[in-house]
């Protein structure tokens, strides 16, 4: 347990402020824009190169997500490949610009695992349109939750928009994890409004 203050963070280390929210019943659909030459697919079995691809553009370069880069391939394949979760791709002017992947392995629940878009969606109204996708698919299941999480390392955006969208925030918690910049496990360009410390 942190005591009030002020506490160093060890060299070659992030801290995140994570915020974990919840909805326990179907929001209102806010509205969401036309974008021409969008198209929101479900992706069965996805492959796994694709999947990292896109994982990497959405969330890893920007905002240094990194837990689905350090699976094995057959980790990830077997995540990806449950009939109890569900992956969601936004197509834009031909090429995969957003990622949604609905986790409903928790019995009467769901987890919007990874939400984004690219820098190239960002501010378009694409995250919203997404966001009703995840909306409407977790509750035409027999859930009673919907529940997601984020951090001070993602889009400022972020946790403002997902109380618009109807989430509660339920608790938070610092995390400490190793800076996959620092010992070159990422690239030192990534997630640019984190300064590295090493």
């Amino acid at each position: 347990m942190l005591g009030d203050g002020y506490h160093d963070i060890p060299l070659g280390k992030l801290a995140a402020v994570v915020t974990y929210l919840e909805m326990t019943s179907p929001a209102p659909l806010r509205p969401a824009p036309e974008i021409a030459g969008t198209e929101i697919r479900r992706v069965n079995t996805p492959n796994v190169d694709w999947y990292r691809d896109l994982f990497s553009r959405v969330g890893t370069r920007e905002w240094l997500w990194l837990s689905r880069m350090d699976l094995s391939k057959i980790a990830l394949a077997e995540i990806l490949n449950d009939s109890k979760v569900k992956c969601y791709a936004m197509r834009y002017q031909g090429r995969d610009e957003a990622l949604l992947e609905l986790d409903f392995r928790q019995p009467q629940a769901c987890e919007i695992a990874f939400f984004g878009t690219t820098r190239t969606l960002i501010g378009t109204g694409a995250g919203r349109m997404l966001m009703n996708q995840a909306i409407q698919t977790a509750w035409s299941e027999p859930i009673e939750r919907l529940h997601v999480h984020t951090c001070t390392l993602d889009h400022p955006s972020a946790l403002a928009f997902y109380q618009r969208s109807g989430f509660v925030p339920v608790r938070q918690q610092i995390e400490i994890a190793d800076d996959p910049r620092a010992d070159g496990t990422m690239s030192r360009d990534a997630g640019p409004h984190i300064p590295i410390f090493k």
